[in-house]
């Protein structure tokens, strides 16, 4: 029974020190469990894109985004330089380290750059993203939609449970 209880402790320690808290918040149609960060993020980029008069489907791809690109985390750390919560890289332009690990800044001049996008509006979400970001793997924003979709809602509406 000891033994249990240590590797169950330590398993435990090991999951917060690696930063993947276990979830505290469910969605109600996808069922999908987020931490009350993740959420909070997932907040923040909607309400930056709401602040500024942007279309749900702006919020939505910016959500997709920020889900592919760190699980809606503020990353420390990523490939290269990426940081924050979109993983831009201070080297490509996006802004100073500080900077891309603002929430409300990252989130911002990712909106910023979408907007200058011809039709992102009428584009798939993929695409859209894509243009943005310039990821090695542009095909896997996609798989984010529906979630994205969701969190949009439930951002506006506050309808979630958390623990």
């Amino acid at each position: 029974m000891a033994v249990a209880l240590l590797v169950a402790l330590s398993w435990t320690a090991s999951r917060e020190e690696t930063g993947m808290a276990t979830a505290e918040c469910r969605l109600p149609a996808t069922g999908v469990e987020l931490t009350r960060e993740q959420l909070a993020n997932a907040h923040t980029i909607a309400q930056v894109g709401r602040d500024r008069g942007l279309p749900e489907r702006a919020v939505v791809i910016a959500l997709a985004t920020a889900m592919q690109e760190s699980t809606l985390r503020n990353l420390d750390y990523g490939d290269r330089d990426s940081l924050g919560l979109f993983q831009q890289r201070p080297s490509q332009g996006w802004g100073t380290p500080a900077q891309v690990q603002d929430p409300v800044y990252s989130a911002g001049i990712f909106y910023d750059r979408l907007v200058r996008v011809p039709n992102w509006d009428g584009m798939r979400l993929t695409d859209a993203s894509q243009l943005v970001q310039r990821s090695g793997f542009p095909e896997a924003y996609q798989k984010h939609e529906g979630l994205a979709v969701e969190l949009a809602a439930v951002t506006a509406s506050g309808d979630f449970a958390c623990s």
